[in-house]
């Protein structure tokens, strides 16, 4: 069987990303609405507004894509950060 992680931890697609002055509001498929800090991701902090809407949101919904910076996001980074 081949299953990703986030389908083996039910982790919630991603619907939709929506930015306020400092920060991403990301909508999951359970209800939810993660709010994350734009100073967390130096490339999005410090990309222009029109570079910011330009995402894509993956086919597994579990990852968001910026091709005009060239970043990728996981909702499994976003529910699980890392503990430095």
């Amino acid at each position: 069987m081949n299953t990703s992680i986030a389908e083996q931890i039910k982790t919630p697609a991603i619907l939709s990303v929506k930015f306020s002055e400092d920060s991403m509001h990301v909508s999951l498929g359970d209800g939810r609405i993660i709010t994350i800090p734009l100073a967390w991701y130096p490339k999005l902090s410090d990309a222009a507004k029109e570079q910011l809407e330009n995402y894509e949101i993956s086919p597994s919904g579990y990852g968001i894509h910026w091709p005009d910076i060239d970043e990728d996001l996981s909702v499994l980074g976003f529910l699980f950060p890392d503990k430095k």
